[in-house]
C-alpha cells in the first residue's frame, strides 16, 4: 500500500483535496467550510465515525465565541488549540497520511488556510456493543464483565482493577492498511522490561496488512509459531488478565476484539480457573486432578482402547472381551478405522454446530443423537462400543476448553498410534510429546514450569491451591521461576 507522506501545504483547497484523492473520495467523508475571525477553516470527519452531539459541543459552539474577532492564521490555530477546544485527546498532525488516519478513527480535523499543519479533536462516536458477560471463560462468583471491541474501553475495564501507577498501556498502530490500534499492558515494576522490548518489536515487525483480530498477531508472538500447544493465553475476562499482569506477563489487548492476549502462558494456566481461587481450597485440589485426568482421559482412551482391541485383547476382562467380539463382527471396518470415522463424524457435528445461527443450532444435536446414539449401531456401520468411547473422550475434552485444539490433533495422533504399533506406539508418542512440551520456552519461561524445572514455590497452586493465607505472604512472579532465561 502507497502511503502519502507528503506535508501540508498553506494553502486550505489544495490540502482539502489532496485529503480526498487521499482517501479515493469516499461517500462518508465530511468535509465543512467555515469563516472564523476573519480566516477561512474547515472541519473534516467520517460519517459514522465521529458523535454528531460531541462535534457540536467541543468544535461549533467554541467556534462561536470568536467568529467577530481578526486574527492571523497561526494565532487562530493557536487560540484553537491552547483555549476553545479543550478536549482531552488532541494531537497535531502535518502530513496527509496522518490525517487520513486521525479522520478514519473517528477524529475531527480542523485546518485553517495559512497554516500548514492540522489539528485533530477525538470526538469519536461510533456505536459499540456494551460491556456484557464473558462468553470465553465463565465463572460461578466473581465479576460478569467481560471485554466488548472498544480498545479504550477494555483498557478502562483493566485500570478499573488495577488502580496502581506501575500499570503501564502503550498504543501500537499496526497493519498498512487496518492501521489497528493494539496495547502493549503491563505492569512496570513486575513486568521484565526485555521481554517488553522484544514483544513491541515483534509486533511493529508483523507484515500483515489488515489486522481484524488477536488471532491475526498470535503467531507473530510465539516462539514457535507451530507448535501444537499455544505458548499465548487468551482471555475475555478483565480480572483474569489483571491477574496475569500482576504476574509479571505482559497482556495485548486489540481493537476491535473482544479477547486480550497474555504471554508468555505456561500449561499449568490451561487448567486453572478463576473460581479456583472463590472456592475452598481442597474442593479446587478436586477440580484440578479431575482436569488433568480428564485431559489425559481424552487424548489417551481412544487410542489406548485401539491398541489393546488390536494387539494385546487379554488385557480386557473376559465379559468385556466378549461383548467387544460380539459387537465387532456386526460391522465391516476394523476398530482402527471405526474410531476414525467416528471421531471425524463427531468433529464435523461439532464445527456444524459451532457455525450454524442459534436458532437452528438444536438441529445438529438432533441429527447428531440420531447419527452417533442409534443409526450407526442399528445400521451395522459402527460397533456400540465405539460410539461409547466417542462419547465418554467428547465430554472429557470439555472439561478442559483451552486445549480443544490440541487435543484434537493429539487425539487422532494417538488413535493412528494406538492402531498401527500398540502399546509400544502409544508409550513412544507420549514420550516424544512429554519431551517436546518439557523442552518448550517462551521468552526464556519454561513452558512446564513451574514443575520442571521445579520450584517449590510455585507449586503452592499447582496441582493444588494453598489457602489465601499462605498465598497472601508472598508473590510468585513469573520471571522468578527456576530456569528462566533473564534474557
Amino acid at each position: 500500500m502507497e502511503i502519502n507522506n507528503d506535508k501540508l501545504s498553506t494553502d486550505l483547497r489544495t490540502n482539502t483535496a489532496n485529503i480526498r484523492t487521499n482517501l479515493d473520495n469516499t461517500s462518508d467523508l465530511v468535509i465543512k467550510y467555515a469563516k472564523v475571525a476573519g480566516c477561512d477553516i474547515c472541519i473534516i470527519t467520517c460519517e459514522g465515525m465521529a458523535g454528531a452531539d460531541t462535534v457540536a459541543g467541543l468544535i461549533y459552539r467554541p467556534l462561536e465565541f470568536i467568529r467577530d474577532s481578526q486574527l492571523t492564521p497561526d494565532q487562530l490555530m493557536d487560540k484553537l488549540q491552547n483555549e476553545l477546544l479543550t478536549a482531552v485527546d488532541q494531537h497535531q498532525s502535518q502530513t496527509y497520511d496522518e490525517i487520513s488516519h486521525s479522520i478514519m478513527s473517528g477524529y475531527a480535523v480542523i485546518l485553517v488556510d495559512g497554516v500548514d499543519y492540522s489539528t485533530a479533536i477525538g470526538v469519536q462516536g461510533f456505536k459499540s456493543r456494551s460491556v456484557d458477560k464473558p462468553v470465553m471463560h465463565s465463572n460461578l462468583r466473581g465479576s460478569c464483565e467481560g471485554f466488548n471491541e472498544v480498545l479504550r474501553t477494555n483498557i478502562a475495564l483493566v485500570r478499573r482493577r488495577l488502580k496502581s501507577p506501575t500499570f503501564v498501556s502503550k498504543i501500537h498502530t499496526i497493519g498498512d492498511r487496518s492501521k489497528t490500534d493494539v496495547s502493549v499492558c503491563y505492569l512496570k515494576d513486575k513486568a521484565n522490561p526485555e521481554m517488553v522490548r522484544q514483544i513491541e518489536a515483534r509486533l511493529q515487525e508483523i507484515p500483515v496488512n489488515t489486522i481484524l483480530e488477536g488471532g491475526y498477531i498470535e503467531p507473530f508472538l510465539q516462539d514457535e509459531s507451530n507448535a501444537i500447544f499455544s505458548q499465548v493465553g487468551v482471555t475475555d475476562r478483565p480480572d483474569c488478565f489483571a491477574a496475569k499482569l500482576y504476574d509479571g506477563r505482559i497482556g495485548v489487548i486489540v481493537d476491535g476484539t473482544p479477547h486480550a492476549l497474555f504471554l508468555p502462558l505456561l500449561f499449568t494456566e490451561n487448567f486453572q480457573t478463576l473460581d479456583d481461587y472463590s472456592s475452598l481450597p481442597i474442593f479446587t485440589g478436586f477440580t484440578r486432578f479431575l482436569k488433568y485426568i480428564a485431559f489425559a482421559f481424552t487424548i489417551l482412551l481412544p487410542g489406548f482402547y485401539v491398541a489393546v482391541a488390536n494387539f494385546n485383547p487379554e488385557l480386557f476382562p473376559p465379559a468385556i472381551l466378549f461383548n467387544i467380539i460380539s459387537a465387532e463382527q456386526q460391522t465391516p471396518f476394523t476398530i482402527l478405522t471405526e474410531c476414525i470415522i467416528i471421531h471425524f463424524i463427531y468433529e464435523v457435528m461439532r464445527e456444524a454446530g459451532l457455525r450454524l445461527p442459534a436458532g437452528i443450532g438444536h438441529a445438529v444435536s438432533i441429527v447428531g443423537g440420531l447419527v452417533l446414539g442409534d443409526i450407526v449401531v442399528s445400521v451395522g456401520l459402527i460397533s456400540a462400543p465405539i460410539v461409547l468411547l466417542v462419547a465418554l473422550s467428547a465430554i472429557s475434552s470439555f472439561i478442559v476448553p483451552d486445549l480443544y485444539p490440541t487435543v484434537s490433533i493429539l487425539r487422532f495422533a494417538f488413535i493412528f498410534a494406538g492402531g498401527l504399533f500398540g502399546i509400544f506406539g502409544l508409550t513412544a508418542l507420549a514420550l516424544a510429546v512429554l519431551i517436546k512440551v518439557c523442552s518448550m520456552t517462551s521468552y526464556g519461561v519454561p513452558y512446564m514450569a513451574p514443575l520442571t524445572p521445579f520450584t517449590l514455590k510455585g507449586m503452592r497452586d499447582y496441582f493444588v491451591r494453598v489457602s489465601w493465607r499462605k498465598l497472601a505472604k508472598s508473590d510468585v512472579n513469573i520471571n522468578e521461576l527456576t530456569g528462566v532465561d533473564r534474557l
